[in-house]
């Protein structure tokens, strides 16, 4: 059986779902898991979600993204930013995952290296990964970190890519729950901790696999 290419959008601290969408995929060795960044913050329990990706890179060829809410968890760790500031967009709710004080010191350093070991972006032969967004007469490694980490879909919508490659991402949540599908891009951030799905998306057969935060898988395969 040939491996697959599976990305996964934002997660933010919903383990159960990861949990469940982990059980569907059944990840084989040979297969390639792209997740596209912001594990924690908002949902209630970001350590699970870490400590499930570090076993998952065990399991199989795991490409993990780093999100602006992970990237702001590095940042206040090295002194650039008030702890605030990760408060700010529900860095509360990560703290809380590792025990009470809401104390940086709790988080295992294994948490820390997962995140700083976390990449910009990654190429395929026929597809990008990255966590928010790009400009398309830019090469991938001349890109601004802004631009790959904090660029909203509805401030700016991309047109196709120079290289010709179907690109993926997460960041702009899609509140409806459905993937945002433009051809030369594909959004897969689709609200979990807010209601909506988790979602992995095979991007060479675009079967697709959905769960909840109380995980519940949803009922609709591609």
């Amino acid at each position: 059986m040939p491996n697959r290419t599976i990305a996964i959008g934002d997660i933010h601290g919903c383990s159960i779902a990861l949990g469940t969408l982990l059980n569907a995929i059944a990840p084989r060795p040979d297969d390639v898991i792209v997740t596209l960044g912001d594990y924690i913050n908002r949902g209630p329990d970001s350590r699970g979600v870490l400590d499930k990706l570090i076993d998952l890179g065990r399991r199989c060829r795991l490409i993990p993204l780093l999100g602006n809410h992970d990237q702001m968890l590095l940042d206040v760790r090295t002194g650039k930013y008030p702890i605030y500031w990760l408060f700010d967009i529900g860095g509360t709710a990560t703290l809380d995952s590792y025990g009470p004080g809401r104390d940086l010191g709790l988080i295992p350093d294994e948490h820390f290296e997962f995140l700083e070991g976390c990449l910009d972006y990654h190429e395929t032969t026929l597809h990008i990964f990255a966590h928010a967004n790009y400009f398309p007469d830019i090469p991938m490694a001349e890109q601004p970190v802004s631009m790959l980490r904090w660029e909203s879909l509805r401030d700016m919508t991309p047109g196709p890519h120079d290289s010709g490659r179907t690109v993926i991402v997460g960041h702009t949540s899609q509140k409806g729950g459905e993937i945002l599908d433009l051809g030369h891009l594909k959004c897969i951030d689709t609200y979990c901790y807010g209601g909506g799905w988790l979602t992995a998306l095979d991007v060479n057969t675009g079967q697709v696999w959905q769960a909840n935060r109380e995980g519940e898988l949803r009922g609709r395969h591609d």
